[in-house]
């Protein structure tokens, strides 16, 4: 047995009502293909990545993120978390491909495959099979177990039985869904490390089967990167220390739809502000009679990311000696400015980017939260 789908309340009924009106707003805008649509899809899978290891403490630079989606080597990271942040990008690879695949299926083999991906560098760890033995979640901060997983031997059967539910209850809703299986492959903790990233991107996985937006753009991982505290509290509510699947799995089901509002939100603010500089940096580069191939370094120069000359090489499919012509004509002109030498060689905003930066954000609205309540009940535990 594994923990079913909760009944929604009213309220949670009126939340997943608005987060699908946004998606298919979202859906409509991309439908329409825009220069800006690539390098915003790049920076959405770039902080889902980050997000998603940032909860498991492996922490980057969201452009050494973006740079592991180009297979480029890090500005920052150290060699450990590097190996984890590759990993876990050549996973959300293969969920990327799965989402177009009608013909796939998420099944057991699938679920050790994508464990296989993001561990392989750590082969101690056993990537792509299931524990043999017990495993408890440890609360570092308190130095106490906060969780124990199943009996080993559950775990094959509890794995069918997931994979089962995802091809049995296309009725429904996919974000529910996709909760669901999050929740339950977290709970059954069936490998012997990589559980938490593994459900979240089991998560991502069941949302781009159904979902009317793509991955990169309907994903919650970046959101729970940034709240990984109510995150673990959720979690501690609803497994209660132990492997006990209930029917009253509600607390986490609305957990997960606030999260999936407040990014859906967030997403489509980035879609407006996107469009915006884009336009604003045409006409700096008409300004400049600047080839239009740069306008994608300068969208990432605004957002903050380090420019690297091998990543704008792969960007704007050019040869060395073009992209340093490129690169050293918009040093000239202050829009990028040099730091470092040699390998470490790379180029942030200047000033005119700096402060097309600043407004954005000061134009920027607040998120609003669709279950203001939602902190309070974790609190008084639930």
């Amino acid at each position: 047995m594994i923990y079913g789908n909760p009944p929604l309340a009213d309220e949670d009924q009126n939340v997943l009502a608005e987060i699908h009106g946004m998606r298919q707003q979202l859906a409509s805008v991309l439908r329409a293909p825009r220069r800006w649509q690539g390098g915003l899809r790049r920076t959405m899978l770039a902080r889902a990545i980050r997000g998603s290891n940032s909860i498991e403490g492996y922490v980057v630079d969201e452009d050494d993120a973006a740079a592991a989606l180009d297979d480029e080597e890090p500005l920052s990271a150290d060699g450990r978390t590097w190996a984890e942040i590759r990993g876990y990008r050549h996973a959300l690879g293969y969920v990327l491909q799965m989402a177009g695949n009608p013909h796939s299926r998420i099944d057991t083999t699938a679920m050790c495959g994508m464990h296989y991906m993001m561990l392989a560098h750590e082969l101690r760890k056993s990537p792509g099979q299931y524990r043999s033995g017990p495993i408890y979640v440890h609360d570092d901060k308190r130095e106490v177990v906060v969780y124990e997983g199943p009996d080993a031997r559950q775990v094959p059967g509890l794995m069918e039985e997931l994979a089962g539910s995802l091809q049995a209850d296309l009725d429904v809703d996919p974000l529910v869904r996709a909760a669901m299986a999050h929740l339950n492959l977290v709970m059954i903790h069936p490998f012997r490390d990589g559980n938490g990233r593994m459900a979240r991107a089991l998560q991502t996985l069941t949302l781009s089967r159904q979902t009317i937006v793509e991955p990169a753009f309907s994903s919650i991982e970046e959101w729970l990167g940034h709240n990984t505290d109510d995150y673990y509290q959720v979690l501690a509510l609803t497994g209660q220390g132990s492997w006990r699947p209930r029917a009253d799995a509600a607390l986490w089901a609305s957990f997960n739809l606030r999260a999936h509002h407040m990014q859906a939100q967030t997403v489509a603010q980035r879609v407006t502000e996107a469009s915006e500089v884009w336009i604003e940096l045409d006409n700096v580069v008409g300004e400049h009679h600047l080839p239009e191939r740069v306008t994608g370094i300068l969208y990432e120069a605004v957002l903050g990311y380090r420019i690297r000359r091998s990543g704008y090489m792969k960007m704007a499919e050019v040869e060395t000696r073009t992209a340093t012509r490129d690169l050293g004509r918009l040093t000239d002109l202050g829009l990028l400015y040099p730091q470092g030498e040699t390998r470490g060689r790379h180029y942030l905003a200047g000033d005119r980017l700096r402060k097309m930066r600043d407004e954005v954000r000061e134009r920027r609205p607040s998120v609003i939260d669709p279950h203001p309540d939602m902190r309070s009940r974790l609190a008084a535990g639930g």
